[in-house]
C-alpha cells in the first residue's frame, strides 16, 4: 500500500504530464503539491468563467442587454430627430444626446461602451440613409459609391461623441443626486 501523500503526488504528476502533452501550462517550473492545488483551483475558476454567460466572458466590460436597449432608443432618436425640418442633422445628434443622458441618469452602472457603439451604429446608418434620401437618387447613389464609407464614418464618429458626452453628463447628474451631503 502507498501512503496518501505519495498517491496524491503521483496524481498531481500525472495531471501535470497531461497538461504538458495537451499544450497546457508547459512553461511553468516544477512546484510543490500545495502550489499545484492552488494552480488547479485557479484553472477550475478560469474554466468556470469560460463556460459561463456572455457577460462573464466579457468580464463585465460590455452588457449585450444594455447595448440592445441603447441601440433601440438610439435608432428611435435618429429617426425622430431626422423628422425635424431644416435641422435634421442637429436634431439627430440632440436625440442621441438625450437618449444617452437618460441612460446615464437611470442606469446604476456606467455603460459608455454600449451607448457609444449603439449611437455610432445608429448615427452612421442615419447619415447614409439621410444622404440617400436627401438628394436626387442617381446623384445620391453615385455620391455614396464614392464617399459612402467616409459619410458613414463621420456620422458614426459624431454620433458616438454626442452620445458619450450625453452619457457623461447623465452619470454626473445621477452622481450629484445620489451623493450624501
Amino acid at each position: 500500500m502507498q501512503r496518501s501523500d505519495e498517491s496524491e503526488r503521483s496524481v498531481d504528476d500525472l495531471l501535470a504530464d497531461v497538461d504538458r502533452l495537451t499544450g497546457g501550462d508547459d512553461t511553468e517550473p516544477e512546484s510543490t503539491p500545495a502550489d499545484q492545488s492552488v494552480a488547479s483551483s485557479d484553472a477550475a475558476s478560469r474554466s468556470k468563467s469560460k463556460s459561463g454567460s456572455v457577460r462573464a466572458r466579457l468580464g463585465g466590460l460590455f452588457s449585450p442587454r444594455a447595448f440592445l436597449l441603447a441601440l433601440a432608443f438610439s435608432i428611435v432618436a435618429v429617426v425622430a430627430g431626422g423628422f425635424v425640418p431644416l435641422v435634421g442633422f442637429v436634431g439627430r445628434l440632440v436625440g442621441l444626446f438625450v437618449v444617452a443622458f437618460a441612460i446615464g441618469v437611470v442606469g446604476k452602472k456606467r455603460h459608455y461602451a454600449e451607448v457609444g457603439l449603439a449611437a455610432a451604429l445608429a448615427s452612421g446608418l442615419g447619415f447614409v440613409l439621410g444622404t440617400l434620401t436627401s438628394a436626387f437618387f442617381p446623384f445620391a447613389v453615385r455620391l455614396l459609391s464614392e464617399y459612402g464609407v467616409a459619410i458613414a464614418g463621420v456620422g458614426a464618429g459624431v454620433g458616438a461623441l454626442a452620445a458619450l458626452v450625453g452619457h457623461y453628463f447623465g452619470r454626473d447628474l445621477r452622481d450629484g443626486f445620489t451623493r450624501d451631503l
